[in-house]
């Protein structure tokens, strides 16, 4: 077929709580935190650092200027992670100190972005038990959106999304979500029991069996992608198991490794020509009131433009638009913003160089992004 595919992949998209509160129809904001008690006080958190929210605002607030990035850039898939359960569920999981719901009846604001994946696979989508994860997958599948990694039973759960490009060709989303960022063993699908793609370990075992899932569903020209939910909430390193799980799912023929969990952007690595994304960072959600952890800048979030050949799933561009949430909304970073972003991921970075582009976007360097001889454009 020749040409390229662009995915728009992103970290954790949050809509419920604070959020959820915000929006047209919203739930009830009851809570069992530690602290807190109402969904509501989230609100008033971030109003008090960044000013007044005119609530109830509309479906598209919560992606603001991440709605212009998604036009221009017109990606062929959109792959984010929600870590919310879409459910009126009052069956709170016990032994979880944060639960994150949203009112089925505020889907509008996750159907505002399109996404063509919703990956579920995470450690908050069973916050409100499986009732809870039924109500979320009805109301995501009334809705016309796919979900990957959580299903009624194993086989759903661990099957690909399937994303048709035309010409035959096709994106396939598997997910998967581990111990280390929280998701419990007890969450897992299996031959009856609704649940998780659970993986339970970052070990060669665990990567050979997602591996040969891979291989019984692809067929050639196809474009794999392995979104994974791993790994603490804050630091930028990364731990050694998930490197060389990240490496075995490449050498099983993966072209993107979608990772995710951390609040913040962690390294970028380019692997056998293919990217791994070790974490997205956060993207929509209600912390700007929730102090801590300030050098991370968990503020600023990044929309992942990934472009790769379409006959081989090789690397040709990684572009990365940075943002920043104010007022649960996102709005366009400054330049203080960008450059910040630029040094830090320079630093933490796996090998790979990046560059400022005059419209503002991160672009990545690397010998597998570069120009082929005679061609008029590095995408």
């Amino acid at each position: 077929m020749g040409g390229t595919v662009t995915l728009f992949l992103c970290g954790d998209v949050m809509l419920g709580r604070g959020v959820d509160q915000i929006l047209p129809r919203p739930g009830d904001p009851v809570l069992r935190e530690d602290y807190v008690e109402d969904a509501r006080s989230y609100v008033r958190a971030v109003e008090a650092v960044n000013g007044p929210i005119p609530a109830p605002v509309a479906p598209s607030w919560p992606w603001g200027a991440a709605l212009r990035v998604l036009e221009e850039a017109a990606p062929d898939a959109r792959i984010i992670n929600l870590e919310t359960a879409v459910t009126r569920s009052d069956t709170f999981a016990a032994g979880k100190g944060i639960h994150y719901r949203m009112h089925p009846a505020n889907v509008p604001a996750l159907a505002a972005a399109r996404p063509d994946v919703c990956v579920l696979a995470n450690n908050h989508v069973l916050d409100f038990g499986r009732p809870g994860l039924h109500e979320t997958l009805g109301s995501l599948a009334r809705a016309g959106l796919r979900t990957a990694g959580a299903g009624r039973d194993a086989d759903e759960a661990y099957a690909p999304a399937v994303i048709l490009l035309g010409h035959g060709s096709r994106v396939l989303v598997f997910a998967l979500g581990m111990p280390s960022s929280g998701v419990p063993q007890s969450w897992a699908a299996t031959a009856d029991l609704a649940g998780v793609a659970y993986a339970p370990d970052a070990s060669a075992e665990t990567a050979a069996a997602t591996v040969e899932r891979v291989r019984r569903a692809r067929r050639p020209g196809d474009i794999v992608v392995v979104s994974v939910h791993w790994g603490s909430n804050w630091g930028y390193r990364v731990a050694r198991d998930q490197t060389s799980f990240a490496h075995a799912l490449v050498d099983g023929g993966v072209d993107v490794v979608h990772g995710h969990s951390s609040h913040h952007p962690r390294p970028v690595e380019v692997y056998r020509d293919r990217l791994i994304l070790y974490g997205c960072g956060d993207f929509i959600d209600d912390y700007e009131g929730i102090s801590g952890y300030e050098e991370y800048r968990d503020d600023l979030r990044l929309a992942h433009l990934v472009s790769v050949e379409a006959d081989t799933g090789r690397l040709v561009g990684l572009r990365m638009v940075p943002l920043r949430s104010r007022r649960m909304r996102l709005e366009p970073a400054t330049d203080e913003d960008r450059a910040w972003l630029r040094a830090t991921l320079t630093r933490i970075g796996s090998g790979a160089g990046i560059d400022l582009e005059p419209d503002g976007a991160l672009r990545l360097i690397h010998p597998a992004t570069a120009p082929a001889p005679g061609s008029r454009s590095g995408r």
